[in-house]
């Protein structure tokens, strides 16, 4: 629960094909709605969005942990049938395999912020991770799609 003076809510909503997370404040006897962060088109509380959120709002105290729960259970919905997630998906895909494919190793070992270095790296390990098991190869003997032409095999 968030409170600013006040017994107020931060809560999420879709506005368009976004989601904000916003907070309402009275004032004069009116409701105002602070914007507090853009959560993109699935609504993501990652650690960034909580200190750009902390840092930019103080004074707002918020229930992180009731807004994740919120997030990922009631307001994002799978695939399921939304070619239009999908062809962004596809696209996001191909833009981080040439990002990725663009990026020089050696050349990271030479840059001054080796913290985020460590931290890039971490990340590349943890998408090699998650691919591996979306993709099925951390089941021996069973294919990642069905067999009915569908599999990436």
């Amino acid at each position: 629960m968030a409170r600013c003076g006040e017994n107020t809510v931060a809560f999420i909503r879709k506005r368009g094909n976004s989601f904000y997370l916003v907070h309402n404040v009275r004032k004069k006897g009116k409701v105002q709605q602070i914007h507090l962060a853009r959560l993109g088109r699935r609504p993501r509380i990652s650690e960034d969005v909580i200190q750009g959120v902390s840092t930019s709002h103080p004074f707002v105290s918020v229930d992180w942990d009731e807004l994740k729960a919120k997030a990922s259970h009631t307001l994002v919905r799978p695939f399921e049938q939304n070619v239009e997630q999908m062809r962004e998906l596809l696209s996001s895909v191909r833009n981080l395999h040439m990002d990725i494919a663009d990026l020089q190793l050696p050349v990271l070992g030479m840059t001054q912020d080796q913290e985020l270095t460590s931290q890039l790296i971490a990340g590349l390990k943890l998408l090699r991770g998650t691919l591996d098991v979306k993709l099925g190869h951390g089941r021996k003997g069973s294919p990642p799609f069905d067999k009915a032409g569908k599999g990436l095999r």
